[in-house]
């Protein structure tokens, strides 16, 4: 009899539920009523009286077995389902991690930095919070200049020699004092100007400055590689320069892009000329070279610049600029399929 209790105290040693009603069934075969610890029980008187120590050792080890493996599945069970409220059905598949994207900003950054890099020019960056001169005066616009007026400029009240910079034009002064001839380099970076917000036009947008210097640099130079970049940006090399005046380069233009008048939106956005405006550009000005250090008689260079948001508008046909900024995760979501 003692052999039968302890083939049972190692079958419920072994014995492994994961649920109520299994858990319930093997407590009430060992320990209820009519369970098998008080058949054991009952067969005590019929023991002889030599064995009945051990018999009696052996219930009380089955019984101790029976109710610690009760009360280790049932907890067991508990923590199991106090799991799955938490985090669910443990055994259904995961959901899908939600994939972003680049920002359209970002996007035509860094398709132009592309496009340039390929030609030998190397990015460089400068501070936003910049001085009265690498913003203005180094760019041959000094104190009272009237050219100062094109842009309307955020200075910091506390000192009038600190603004947020204008244009990344900046970067270049800072970078022409820091290197010599040969330079050839763009400046992409967040800009700021005092301007009313509207579907046109936001007090911060982004550009590019580019600017190439070397002996014998010309004009013709300047229109090569701007029709390289047309080309690559747009896929139309055809270009048009109409003169113009910027401070700081001499002699200056705007740049316009022959689009084409193929569709509706065509005729809207070139009002019907097929010309589109996209960016600045000249011949730098001596003065600027001497100002950075750089001797004018031995070297010569050009300069360029152009939003980076126009072209962003432009190119995903977008005609409110503030989409650009408002973080508006319907209009951020369809750039998801554009590296």
């Amino acid at each position: 009899m003692i052999e039968k209790i302890n083939a049972h105290i190692k079958e419920v040693e072994a014995y492994n539920a994961t649920t109520k009603d299994a858990i319930e069934a093997f407590r009430i075969k060992y320990l209820s009523k009519k369970g098998l610890l008080n058949d054991f029980f009952a067969e005590f008187k019929n023991v002889p009286n030599d064995q009945k120590k051990a018999f009696g050792q052996a219930i009380n080890t089955l019984k101790n077995a029976a109710q610690n493996k009760v009360n280790e599945l049932n907890a067991s069970l508990e923590t199991n389902t106090s799991a799955s409220a938490i985090y669910g059905d443990l055994t259904r598949p995961g959901e899908p991690a939600t994939i972003g994207s680049r920002h359209p900003i970002s996007i035509v950054k860094n398709q132009i930095i592309d496009i340039f890099s390929r030609i030998g020019f190397n990015v460089s960056e400068g501070p936003e919070i910049e001085d009265d001169w690498h913003n203005f005066t180094a760019l041959n616009l000094p104190e009272y200049h009237p050219a100062r007026d094109m842009q309307d400029t955020f200075f910091v009240q506390t000192d009038p020699d600190i603004l947020l910079r204008t244009h990344t034009s900046s970067v270049q002064v800072r970078y022409m004092e820091n290197n010599q001839p040969p330079i050839r380099t763009i400046s992409p970076g967040r800009v700021y100007r005092n301007e009313a917000i509207s579907a046109r036009s936001h007090c911060f947008f982004h550009q590019v400055e580019g600017l190439y210097i070397d002996k014998n640099v010309s004009f013709a130079d300047l229109k090569q590689t701007l029709e390289y970049f047309t080309t690559e940006m747009f896929g139309k090399s055809k270009i048009r320069l109409r003169p113009s005046y910027f401070p700081f380069t001499e002699p200056s233009a705007e740049v316009d892009v022959y689009w084409g008048l193929e569709t509706e939106t065509d005729y809207k956005m070139t009002k019907g000329t097929g010309w589109l405006e996209i960016m600045g550009c000249g011949m730098v000005d001596p003065n600027v070279l001497e100002n950075c250090g750089i001797d004018s008689k031995e070297y010569s260079g050009f300069a360029f610049g152009m939003g980076i948001d126009r072209i962003a508008l432009l190119l995903h046909q977008t005609s409110d600029i503030r989409l650009l900024s408002e973080n508006d995760i319907r209009f951020l979501e369809q750039f998801k399929a554009v590296l």
